[in-house]
């Protein structure tokens, strides 16, 4: 390596090592794995979830499942929304005095948050010991800001009914990744991995 290259390259280090330039550096390298999971996902979808479609397609139907029970219960015995349901749809009077619906569906599971989030932890920096739990944790709270968003979109329904798209594309998705992106500030903040002194020329 020449003396030129070996010197650009620790300075490349210390500018990472920086600590007033690592957080920013984080953050780029939060954002490229968040952007690069979602076009893997895409691409992945696109496959069918080759080669484990039925393994996929099992995991959406009990994720569903789940989320729909626990919205109902919330917005029964919390809200008292006054709702109805039928199969894994959740009906609603509204305040035009028509009736409107959010339909739970294997799409509307949190899995590709859970893969969102698993991909994010498992290549970013940082204590395995820590990970083994603080990734399951993560997914519990997914799941929960999941059900969070179902009750909010049924509950939306009924004063604005006519805004549903706006409410399920902008405000509880974005809410869906600030959420990842909150728990990764706690994970880069708590449990920050030691960086290495030692360089190879």
């Amino acid at each position: 390596m020449s003396v030129f290259d070996k010197s650009s390259l620790n300075k490349l280090r210390s500018l990472h090592s920086d600590s007033r330039i690592r957080p920013l550096w984080n953050v780029v390298y939060f954002a490229i794995l968040l952007l690069s999971f979602h076009f893997i996902y895409k691409w992945w979808a696109a496959t069918g979830f080759y080669p484990i479609k039925n393994a996929v397609d099992s995991l959406f139907a009990f994720a569903s499942d789940i989320l729909f029970r626990q919205s109902d219960w919330i917005l029964k015995h919390i809200f008292r929304a006054g709702h109805t349901t039928s199969d894994q749809t959740i009906w609603v009077s509204t305040n035009n005095g028509l009736w409107g619906y959010v339909e739970v569906s294997p799409g509307c599971t949190s899995l590709k948050q859970w893969l969102h989030f698993v991909f994010i932890m498992i290549f970013f920096p940082g204590p395995w010991k820590h990970k083994l739990w603080f990734i399951p944790a993560g997914i519990v709270v997914i799941h929960f800001v999941n059900i969070i968003r179902i009750v909010g979109l049924t509950l939306t329904l009924k004063p604005w009914p006519n805004h549903f798209d706006f409410f399920h594309d902008y405000i509880f998705k974005t809410f869906f990744y600030f959420m990842i992106f909150v728990m990764w500030v706690v994970w880069v903040e708590y449990f920050p991995s030691k960086p290495s002194t030692k360089h190879r020329s």
